[in-house]
Formats: C-alpha cells, structure tokens, sequence
C-alpha cells in the first residue's frame, strides 16, 4: 500500500482482460471486502493537511451563472420517484428542457443545499447523500441549442452554481455513436455525463471507493430522475458506451477521472443526426488547466484496474453488451409471509419532489421509536417499481435483492425478512431482536442498532456476470446507489430520516443464509425516526 503522502506515478498501462473475462471484477470484489479482521488490521488513517478539494476548478474559465431558484412542480415526491416519462408522451410536443429546467435538474441533484462550519472550515452538502461527504460525482453537459443555453460541451460548476463551457457547437452525434446508437441518447436534446473522480473519495475509503462511485452517483440519479419525472422530461440511465470516446470527449484524465454514467433528458421526435454534424473522426484535447485537488495524490491501481477491465471499447461491443437483463428466478416465499399495506394515493403525504430534497439528509441519530407499516410499505412499494436504464431490460427488471432487519415497525413482528416485491410481501426468515447482530454488521456503528429497520441490498454477482461481464460491477452497485436514493426521498416524504451505511461483506451474507446464501452484499440503508440535533 502506498504512504498517504506518496505522488500519484502514471505506469504504463499493463494489457487488460476484457469485459467478458470477470476474473477482474471477482478479484476487485473480494479485495475490498470489510472484515472484522481487515478494518482492525488497516493502518490507513485521514490526512486533513492533504484533503482533497471538494470541486473541480477550472480557473482560466468563468462559468455562467444560473438562477438558483426552485421551479415549484407541485407533484408529490412519492409520485415522482415511482414514476417516469415515457418518451413517446413527447414525440408530438418536441418541447426540449429549456435553461430554467437544466438549472432546476442540476441543482436538486448535485447544487450545494446547506453549508456547515467546523473547527478546520467548511462543509458544503449537496442535494443527494454521498459517502463521507466528498462529492466524488461530476456532472457535464452535452446539448444542442435550448433556448439561453446554446449547443456545447459544459461542466457544471455547483460552488458558482454556473456552467463553464468546455467546447462550443453540437457533439451529441459523439454520444450517439459512443453508446451503439442508442435511441434514448439519439433522441435527447440534453445528455448528462456523470464522472467519478477517484482521489476525492479514495483520500477516506481507499480502494473501496470504486463500490462508492457506483452508490454516490446512484443516489444523485435518484434526485435527477425524480426531478425529470416531475418536470414531464423522459429520462433514461445509459451505462453502455465507448469509454474512451466519453472521456475524450469531456477531456478528463482517466488516471484519475472517468465516466461512469449518462442520462439522456427529453425527446426529439427526430433523432440528432438529422440536426447535429456528424461525430469528429478524432476529437481534439482542450488541455484547460485544472486546480490540483490536493498536494499530492494517493493511488489505488485496484480501482483503476477494475475500471479498465469493464470499459467497453467499440460501438459493437456496446451493442452486443446491450440486451435483456438476468430476470429474477428467486423462489416464491416458503416461510410465514406479511403483506404490505402501502398508502393510498389518497392517504400519502404530498410534499413536492423538490421540498423534499431539500429538508433531505442523513441521519446521524435514530431514536428507538417505531415507524408505521404503512410507511415501510410505501417506501418499498415506491421505490422498487423500475428505473428506466439500458441495462434493466425490460422496465422493472432488478438486479438487487432486498432483505430487512426489522426492529420497530408496527404490526410486522422484528426480525429478518425479504422482500418479495412482486407479491408485495416480506418473507420472515426468523424472528427475533436483532438489534446487536445488525449493529455489528453495519460497521459496528450505532445507526443501524437504532434505526426502526434496516434495508440490505443483495445481488447474485455470478449471474450478473454471466450476462454483463465486469461492467455488471458498475451497474449493479449503481442500481443500488438509485434504489437507496429513492428510499433516502420516500422516508423523508413521510417526515422519517434515512442514512447509508456500509457492512461486513460476508457476515451480512451470513446472516441472511440459507436464503442469501451465494449472494453479495452490496448497500445498507437504516430508517427510522431521527433524532433532531441543535445546531
């Protein structure tokens, strides 16, 4: 392991195994797997005269500056998280986002919502949860022209709250050829590329980071999807593209930044190439100086090398990637069964999407009080009716199983359980207090002890393999990072607190065994009422 002052060194790059070749994945997988062993045993520890600076800085650009008030869309959050735009609502209007929804959409899922001073400075907190506070998540924009926003490449700039751009005229014909002619991202006026930058997070959590890049953006995309949903733009999650070509695009130095994500916005009832000029057969650098983040940079190959193993590197690579996903082949329930009783929609609060995003969170106490069963049932049944993605195929198709420690929750009896979502039931696997024993799995941290139920996300890696290859790594920690935000929004739509968490790996499969047995853990999320903390 490297010394926490050590410079980051650019090796040559060692020949990589495909994406098919999952050896990778299993090998990054394994590796950065909490014990009880490891955590007592890692020498690692937070340097704060080297910590990262929590933006990207580009100092010879001055970004434009957008309005930074909300547009009030009066639909509920419970609404928007369960629901999205089909892309053929909007074929007829062709009414692409105009710069007033750009703002709103940036804003609620990356702009800074509050700021906190302590002794060594401050904290700036963003709109959607994010490990350890370090906002590891870049956004940028590709677009053709959209009314005051003219056709470019932009980086979006939350300290400023601004767009600086990157390159001017229209590159979407990049994007299209990029993901294998995708029709989401043919058809959008507006594409979102999310980055994940490594040291910002790896400065805290090491190599285990690259599980962090898929969580972080996951629960930024439930903001972004939720707001879309409530603004009436289409909206979908692209996770197959020619790396490369994204990254040479925004001109990102993938040693250290890369794309991890895109979200194709609205729809054109004629696809961009019969507006956008044709891609560049070669894409120039911009070569903008950019602030360092900290003195010196630390580096984790494992991540880099996870990366590389699961990039995709040709349009027909992409297009053979691309398909239907494993479907769920879980066994009905065998054990007592409890069914959920979710809120009508008479019965459920209508705090707008964008309220709740911003009285959102995270929980640093539970009081040990219960929630209702209505409440719990609505959060699941709201959260886990599909996100519109390329690789959940089709719509509603899941690749994450999840299990429930309960604690408090009226009428449902405390113990462990799964969640059979397409029955709309919980599975008891035993009953009992499991208060301790879910202390001890989440890190031995109070919050999962105290919490009112605590929600385990569990995958079958082995058949996601199989279908995805190594880039499976990236999607199935993504659609947790997106299923936990959308019940960070549905606990917080029903005035409850909510906070992520992480786990020992193998004791949580444990746990949950016979049933889990063979599955990975892969996100935590406690519930439960908070306690409120003076300022």
């Amino acid at each position: 392991m490297l010394g926490l002052c050590a410079t980051i060194v650019k090796l040559p790059t060692p020949a990589m195994p495909s994406n098919i070749n999952t050896e990778a994945a299993w090998n990054y997988h394994e590796a950065t797997k909490h014990s009880y062993i490891s955590v007592r045993t890692n020498p690692h520890f937070l340097d704060f005269d080297n910590q990262p600076l929590p933006f990207k800085i580009y100092p010879t650009l001055e970004p434009s500056r957008m309005a930074t008030e909300v547009r009030q869309t009066g639909v509920a959050a419970l609404s928007a998280i369960a629901g999205s735009v089909p892309a053929q609502t909007l074929v007829q209007s062709n009414t692409p986002p105009d710069l007033e929804a750009v703002a709103q959409l940036l804003y609620l899922s990356a702009g800074i919502t509050r700021q906190r001073k302590y002794s060594g400075g401050e904290i700036y907190f963003r709109a959607a949860a994010c490990t350890g506070a370090l906002y590891e998540v870049e956004l940028y924009l590709v677009c053709g022209d959209l009314g005051d926003l003219p056709a470019g490449v932009y980086h979006f700039a939350p300290a400023e709250f601004g767009l600086r751009r990157l390159r001017a005229g229209d590159y979407r014909s990049v994007l299209v050829e990029a993901t294998g002619g995708e029709p989401a991202i043919a058809h959008a006026p507006l594409t979102i590329v999310c980055t994940c930058t490594y040291w910002r997070n790896a400065w805290k959590y090491q190599a285990r980071t690259y599980r962090h890049f898929g969580w972080d953006n996951g629960t930024l995309l439930a903001n972004l999807l939720a707001v879309a949903t409530a603004l009436g733009l289409p909206a979908e999650v692209v996770c197959g593209f020619v790396d490369a070509t994204v990254n040479g695009l925004l001109d990102v130095d993938p040693e250290r930044e890369v794309a991890f994500s895109l979200v194709a916005l609205g729809h054109d009832s004629e696809p961009s190439s019969q507006n956008a000029p044709p891609a560049p057969a070669e894409i120039s650098p911009l070569g903008f100086e950019i602030v360092p983040l900290s003195r010196d940079e630390v580096d984790y190959p494992l991540m880099r090398e996870m990366h590389a193993a699961s990039s995709l590197d040709s349009a027909a690579e992409v297009a053979a990637w691309r398909g239907r996903t494993p479907l769920d082949d879980s066994p009905p329930p065998a054990g007592p069964v409890v069914r959920l009783q979710p809120l009508s929609d008479a019965e459920m609060p209508r705090d707008p999407i964008e309220q709740v995003i911003l009285r959102r969170g995270s929980s640093r106490q539970f009081a040990r009080t219960p929630i209702s069963r209505a409440q719990l049932s609505t959060m699941l049944n709201r959260a886990t009716r599909g996100v519109p993605a390329d690789f959940l195929d089709p719509m509603g198709t899941q690749l994450n199983h999840l299990y429930l420690i309960v604690h408090a929750v009226e009428g449902i009896e405390s113990g462990a359980y799964v969640f059979h979502r397409d029955r709309g039931v919980l599975e008891c696997l035993k009953q009992g207090n499991f208060r301790d024993q879910a202390g001890y799995l989440g890190l031995e941290q109070q919050l999962p002890a105290d919490s009112a139920v605590d929600i385990f996300f569990l995958a079958d890696l082995r058949k996601i393999f199989d279908r995805l290859g190594n880039r499976g790594y990236r999607a199935v920690q993504l659609e947790a990072g997106i299923l936990g935000g959308k019940l960070y929004l549905g606990a917080y739509a029903q005035r409850l607190g909510a906070t992520g968490l992480t786990f020992y790996d193998d004791d949580v499969t444990r746990f949950f065994s016979p049933h889990a047995e063979g599955k990975s853990a892969i996100f935590l999320v406690a519930v439960g009422n908070s306690v409120k903390h003076r300022p």
